[in-house]
């Protein structure tokens, strides 16, 4: 197959339907832009059985997403889109960057959930921009946005009851967005422990990504939890 796109977590490749694509999940984990880099065994088995999962839950709940079907332990075929250059951010606790910009401790859960918007682009950093930027920079209609936000709104809703179900916290995660080839805006990318803080409900255990940037250790082993407790919640 014809490799079309080749990023820090996934592999895409042409396939036969020009309407679908065949997605690879990697074992590299990478933080920081790209500073930080290792090697997990599993870790592409681990992302693509989670998000796989988690898609199948959203399309079930009213939620159009990318996901066709799962291919093997590493791979799926997903709706072909054209990959709006946001990165959709929702938090519902403070952590991460929130905690370091704005002096709040991490772990306080907000009033409401926060919405934040980051313009796609490895060079500059992917930069945090508003709606009038997003607007203004013709990367999104204000209809498209509106729409975006209504979406993210509904998925955050149902993730966070799943996640619930078992024994997690959804503190805050990112997603992408893609245009269809008529024009529909659907969810695209992946939703797993590297895009989404999940921590203990009873512990505060960090289970995600922030145990490989933070070098806390067992990172697999923590995936491995998520999966397994997800699986738990579904049966």
């Amino acid at each position: 197959m014809k490799l079309l796109y080749e990023g820090k977590a996934k592999q895409l490749f042409e396939v036969e339907n020009e309407q679908e694509i065949y997605v690879h999940y990697k074992n590299s984990a990478t933080a920081f832009n790209g500073v930080k880099k290792e090697e997990f065994e599993k870790k592409g088995v681990l992302n693509n059985t989670i998000s796989a999962l988690i898609f199948e839950h959203l399309e079930k709940n009213g939620v159009r997403t990318h996901f066709i079907r799962k291919v093997n332990d590493t791979d799926q075929i997903c709706q072909k889109v054209t990959i709006i250059p946001l990165e959709v951010i929702t938090r519902n606790l403070v952590a991460g960057s929130m905690a370091k910009k704005y002096g709040l401790e991490e772990g306080k859960k907000l009033s409401q959930p926060v919405f934040e918007l980051s313009y796609k682009n490895d060079e500059l950093g992917d930069p945090l921009i508003n709606d009038d930027h997003a607007i203004a920079l013709d990367i999104v209609t204000q209809e498209e946005l509106a729409e975006i936000k209504q979406q993210t709104h509904r998925i955050n809703t149902v993730l966070k009851d799943l996640f619930l179900q078992a024994g997690l916290v959804l503190v805050d995660f990112k997603i992408e967005f893609g245009k269809t080839h008529t024009g529909d805006i659907i969810l695209a990318d992946e939703i797993s422990p590297d895009t989404c803080r999940l921590w203990e409900v009873n512990t505060g255990e960090k289970l995600d990504k922030d145990r490989f940037r933070r070098d806390l250790g067992s990172v697999m082993e923590a995936y491995e939890e998520v999966l397994g407790r997800l699986e738990h919640a579904k049966s």
